[in-house]
């Protein structure tokens, strides 16, 4: 479902038009900006939940034209790297160590408290000026929208141009004020709990006696949308096995 087919929003076959439906409202009454702004709201909402319920196959937004992976240069002794593109949640950090062809090896994750007393300074050591330890990064941290990397890259070691590979999970495409074809990238069963959602706080202020009503639609949504991302993996075979039993 588009979320707006043309700009007077007569179609009715589109979020925006839905919502109108619901509202039994229009362009005036409930101004576009404000129809974006509610609907963006429902969105991110609804791609929180498909976060928490994905398993093997991760969820992106199939209106971006990349993969949610980004590159960045390795600078010879430098532990941090800051992560420019907005994301959710990383899933995997690499550096190259040989870029002909390009070999990226994975890097195991880090909480520095997992290193008890110690400092990272202390546990990884430091050069003899001081620096800290260069070698083949093993380990990254995450701190905020920054990676430190443990022990910090070598050039000896790596391959430092675009040597640094993040593979992240990213929020949507979210909508504008001037966007007519595109759609939400979810599933389209799932397409008008935006309008739901947008619906909600315009008929809390003029038509009370609706909400309860998008309130059941929106819950009784997420429950089938939830169901459905639990069991979309049916190219993947689920072997049951015996399992163990002590008895004491």
């Amino acid at each position: 479902m588009q979320f707006k087919t043309d700009a007077s929003e007569t179609n009715g076959q589109d979020i925006v038009s839905m919502i109108n439906d619901f509202c039994d409202s229009n362009s005036t009454s409930y101004p576009i900006a404000s129809k974006v702004r509610n609907a963006n709201t429902g969105y991110e909402k609804l791609i929180g939940k498909i976060l928490e319920a994905d398993g093997d196959w991760q969820w992106d937004d199939t209106n971006y034209t990349d993969l949610p992976r980004g590159t960045g240069t390795l600078v010879e002794g430098q532990e941090t790297y800051s992560f420019a593109s907005e994301y959710l949640n990383i899933q995997m950090v690499e550096v190259l160590v040989d870029s002909s062809p390009d070999v990226f090896r994975k890097l195991k994750p880090l909480d520095s408290l997992d290193l008890g007393e110690l400092s990272p300074d202390e546990y990884f050591g430091q050069e003899s000026n001081g620096d800290p330890k260069k070698g083949m990064p093993e380990y990254y941290d995450k701190v905020g929208d920054t990676i430190i990397l443990y022990p910090a890259p070598a050039a000896t070691s790596v391959t430092l141009a675009s040597g640094l590979r993040v593979w992240f999970q990213r929020t949507a495409d979210l909508f504008t004020t001037t966007d007519t074809s595109q759609e939400p990238g979810i599933p389209s069963p799932y397409h008008h709990l935006i309008a739901v959602w947008a619906s909600i706080p315009f008929n809390m202020k003029y038509n009370p006696e609706r909400v309860p009503w998008l309130e059941k639609k929106w819950d009784e949504g997420i429950v089938n949308m939830l169901k459905f991302f639990g069991k979309r993996e049916k190219d993947k075979r689920h072997i049951m096995t015996n399992k163990e039993i002590n008895y004491f």
